[in-house]
C-alpha cells in the first residue's frame, strides 16, 4: 500500500498537535536538586530528605521545588518501603510567565508514587483569579487513607497579565 505525500502532509500536523496537547496536559517530571541524610542505615541506603524541582507544564517561567522524605534500608532499596506523607513545596517565578493556553481552575501538575502500591505525592495548581495568583498545594494520598499533611505556596502573576482560565 502506497502512502501519498499529500495524505502525510495532512496527518503530520494533526499528530504533532495531539502530541503537544498530551505533553502539555501530562504532569511534570522532577529533577533532583540535592539530598541530605537524616538517618544512617548499615544495610541499604540511608533515610534522607530529597529536594526535586519541576517546571509547571502549562506555565513557562514557574518552577516548583519539592522536598520530601525517602525511606532507606533494605525495604527502601527494594522499592517496598512506604515514604512518609510529609512534603513541602515552594514555587517561584524563574522567568517571564507565559501561559500555554487556557488553564483549568484546578489541575494536578505533578504526581509520583511514594510506595509500592496506592500512595502518591501530588502537587495541584489552583487559580486564584481575584488575586491574579497561581496557588500550588502538595499532599499525599492513599487508596484507603490519605494524609491531611500538606504544604502550599503561591506565585503572583504580574498585574498586566490576566490568568487565562477555561
Amino acid at each position: 500500500m502506497k502512502t501519498s505525500h499529500a495524505s502525510l502532509s495532512v496527518v503530520r500536523p494533526i499528530v504533532t498537535a495531539l502530541t503537544l496537547c498530551l505533553a502539555a496536559a501530562a504532569p511534570a517530571h522532577a529533577e533532583q536538586v540535592g539530598e541530605v541524610v537524616t538517618a544512617f542505615k548499615l544495610i541499604g541506603p540511608s533515610h534522607k530528605v530529597v529536594v526535586d524541582v519541576f517546571d509547571d507544564p502549562r506555565v513557562d517561567g514557574v518552577s516548583c521545588y519539592l522536598s520530601r522524605a525517602k525511606t532507606g534500608g533494605v525495604s527502601g532499596a527494594l522499592g517496598l518501603a512506604e515514604d512518609k506523607a510529609e512534603a513541602s513545596v515552594a514555587c517561584r517565578q524563574v522567568g517571564n510567565i507565559v501561559f500555554k493556553g487556557k488553564l483549568p481552575q484546578q489541575e494536578e501538575v505533578f504526581s509520583e508514587r511514594s510506595s509500592l502500591l496506592f500512595k502518591h505525592v501530588r502537587v495541584v495548581r489552583m487559580a486564584d483569579v481575584k488575586r491574579n495568583a497561581l496557588v500550588y498545594l502538595v499532599y499525599s494520598d492513599r487508596l484507603i487513607d490519605g494524609s491531611p499533611q500538606n504544604s502550599v505556596t503561591a506565585v503572583p502573576v504580574p498585574a498586566s497579565t490576566a490568568l487565562p482560565i477555561k
